[in-house]
């Protein structure tokens, strides 16, 4: 087939999703690409709600990219059902926190404001009970159709794939957690 023959979409879905680190770290990167080509980009997270070294470098474009970038952080940390260790978050905290951030994304990506919308940790999301599995499809399928959208998570459904475009499975090869060293400022948050 010759390179004539290719077309393009006008937009395009993309998962980031695998039990190794690089999944927000790809979207930040994605952004910083829409970004420099003029796009309008919202940026939610659905997870981490403690302060994370993306979380400073948005903060910190904000004023640089003024009405291009929305950044939305809608989690209230990591989830296991009835675990209240982090900072005695409640199970029913937890569901409404992430319904209240999907339907901020759900928003974005249906009003056709955006060039791209990055759901980072929406995966987890799903994957531990706080939205359904249908909250995801709604997404999938419902972007204006000028919207991309990327969603990041481990354990991304397989039954939803042939609603994607691009899904890249991150996978670890090897990592020092495996050998008890604790994550690292700067490299892995």
């Amino acid at each position: 087939m010759a390179f004539e023959d290719f077309q393009q979409k006008e937009s395009v879905v993309i998962v980031y999703t695998g039990d190794s680190k690089g999944k927000t770290s790809a979207s930040i990167g994605l952004m910083c690409r829409a970004l420099g080509t003029e796009w309008r980009v919202a940026y939610i997270q659905f997870i981490k709600y403690w302060e994370v070294g993306e979380h400073t470098f948005i903060t910190a474009i904000l004023p640089v990219f003024k009405q291009k970038l929305t950044f939305y952080k809608g989690g209230k940390g990591f989830y296991q059902a009835g675990d209240m260790s982090a900072k005695n978050v409640s199970d029913d905290e937890h569901v409404a926190a992430a319904r209240t951030t999907y339907n901020f994304a759900l928003d974005c990506a249906t009003s056709g404001s955006y060039d791209l919308v990055i759901c980072d940790e929406l995966s987890n999301a799903v994957h531990d009970g706080l939205l359904e599995r249908a909250d995801l499809e709604r997404l999938l399928k419902s972007c204006a159709k000028n919207t991309s959208l990327c969603v990041t998570g481990r354990n991304f459904p397989n039954e939803l794939i042939h609603l994607t475009d691009i899904v890249t499975n991150m996978t670890k090869v090897k990592h020092h957690f495996d050998d008890k060293f604790l994550a690292n400022k700067g490299i892995d948050y």
